[in-house]
């Protein structure tokens, strides 16, 4: 134990250095949103569409990650831009935000836990094995290895997620800087061999080059098909904007965040969109095991299937094992940041704000954990991953946008108080990049959905919009029940947790 630390705490500890907190940020980006869920998306939308979509919601992050990082390094607390909504525009849509992120980390969680239960699919055989005839296993009402491994997998997953969530934060940093660095040497490497593929090096030793985007096609399911694909772009980069999450345990955040932000926001876009472009050129839409409900299996592994070395796709495949694994530890950190900065706001129990020794909030971790329980018990894998990735896509859009809008109202205020010059990582795109990032992604939350009218399908239906009521609920019970109002620019609060590095250079420079 730390000279005076207690054995039960309520604060955190910045202790994440400046290489992993970029590689966390880097690192928790990549994970079953790309290596899976761009699957369902080149099956619905055809490999033109899904480019297209990944280059769009790009821009449209990049701006996101930019406005946000602008007020991270301003004011760098563990609720992000949550808190943010709370100090410069309304408390009661704080509330409602950090309540709506929360629960969309507890789904992430859920849904990279039910991924390892598809992938691990690509080593087992649909068939019924030896095992299913002893009579233990029938005792015990065990059908096959089959289903003993596809039960197992999950729950293993889960009990690591929770046990490196339990870490002190620099020990768990360590780990995920390393699971994260094997997910991006994977991509960069992937791109590579996919083009030496799609270049003749194959299992026919044929040159593809853009067949496929002749046969079977470019694009697919015509305009329903191309807008559905932005939810799935959407859900690819989820958690881009949860760095700022990290900033509360950084150890100077003034430095390491803007050089997170910079090289994330570079080296995600780059790999994110020659890596969609790989898959796009050298797997065609109709492959099956792609779509929908039915996904079992990752597009990654498939390229590298038809580079024809033998083992090469079942180490992909495991590396793609070990993304959702990471992508999990991911989620659950974000999440458990939020419920303990819910509770320290007054917005949760107040016992989700202690921590242990070591600076862990673990009932948070517990909490956090409780959704991926729950969906271990699913019987359709498939169906509820897919349901899951829609919330999972929506919930960050309309995160996004009130980034947006609340880097509009920072920076006003900032005029207004005469203190812009306080700002240290300035961005660059301001004003028209927290415009266009609110436009685009109020363009996507009510179109995107297209394909649930046409015939009408209410589940899906309620995956694209089940976001936009209970945010606004509640927004409305804490807006009733506590009569907030919309900050005036003179009254945002721009010095409390301001994160000032030089405070003799301040007060001069005020003077």
């Amino acid at each position: 134990m730390q000279p005076g630390a207690n054995a039960e705490s309520d604060s955190l500890r910045r202790s994440l250095g400046a290489r992993q907190i970029q590689m966390l940020a880097f690192g928790g980006t990549i994970g079953t949103g790309l290596f899976l869920g761009i699957g369902s998306s080149l099956a619905d939308s055809g490999p033109a569409a899904l480019l297209l979509s990944f280059c769009i919601i790009g821009v449209s992050v990049y701006c996101t990650m930019l406005a946000l990082g602008e007020m991270a390094v301003y004011m760098p607390v563990a609720g992000s831009f949550c808190t943010y909504v709370g100090n410069y525009v309304d408390e009661s849509f704080s509330f409602a935000l950090t309540w709506n992120y929360w629960l969309n980390d507890t789904i992430a969680l859920a849904s990279h836990v039910l991924a390892s239960r598809l992938l691990v699919d690509f080593w087992l055989p649909d068939t019924t094995s030896a095992v299913a005839d002893s009579s233990f296993s029938t005792s015990f009402g065990i059908r096959s290895t089959r289903e003993i491994v596809r039960t197992a997998t999950p729950i293993i997953s889960l009990l690591a997620n929770v046990g490196l969530n339990m870490l002190p934060v620099d020990g768990f940093g360590e780990i995920e800087y390393w699971l994260a660095a094997i997910k991006v040497f994977t991509v960069a490497l992937f791109c590579v061999i996919g083009l030496v593929t799609n270049m003749g090096v194959n299992n026919e030793n044929e040159f593809i080059g853009f067949r496929y985007w002749k046969e079977p096609g470019a694009f697919h399911n015509g305009f329903g098909g191309f807008i559905s694909s932005f939810v799935n772009a959407a859900f690819a980069f989820a958690g881009t904007e949860s760095i700022a999450i990290a900033a509360g345990e950084a150890l100077n955040p003034v430095k390491s965040l803007p050089k997170a932000i910079r090289s994330m926001s570079f080296r995600v876009l780059t790999l994110y969109i020659v890596g969609v472009l790989v898959v796009g050129i050298n797997i065609p839409y109709n492959t099956p095991g792609l779509n929908g409900d039915s996904v079992r299996m990752s597009p990654f592994t498939l390229v590298f299937q038809k580079f024809g070395v033998p083992g090469a796709a079942s180490l992909m495949n495991a590396v793609i094992l070990s993304s959702a694994l990471s992508a999990g530890n991911h989620s659950l950190f974000a999440g458990t940041r939020l419920l303990y900065s819910l509770a320290r706001a007054g917005h949760a129990p107040n016992v989700f704000s202690k921590c242990n020794r070591h600076g862990v909030p673990w009932l948070a971790v517990l909490a956090t954990s409780t959704l991926a329980i729950l969906c271990l018990l699913t019987s359709h894998a498939g169906k509820t991953w897919s349901f899951l990735l829609n919330i999972i896509a929506v919930s960050n859009q309309l995160s996004w946008t009130f980034i947006g809008v609340t880097s509009l109202r920072f920076r006003k205020a900032l005029r207004t108080q005469a203190k812009t010059h306080r700002l240290l990582f300035p961005n660059w795109t301001y004003p028209v990049g927290p415009y266009l990032v609110i436009i685009l992604n109020v363009v996507f939350l009510l179109v995107q959905g297209w394909k649930s009218f046409f015939p009408f399908q209410f589940s899906l239906f309620l995956s694209y919009y089940i976001e936009i009521p209970l945010v606004l609920g509640l927004y409305l019970v804490w807006k009733l029940s506590h009569r907030t109002k919309l900050l005036t620019t003179t009254e945002m609060d721009l010095d409390t947790h301001w994160h000032n590095p030089a405070p003799q250079a301040e007060a001069a420079a005020e003077a």
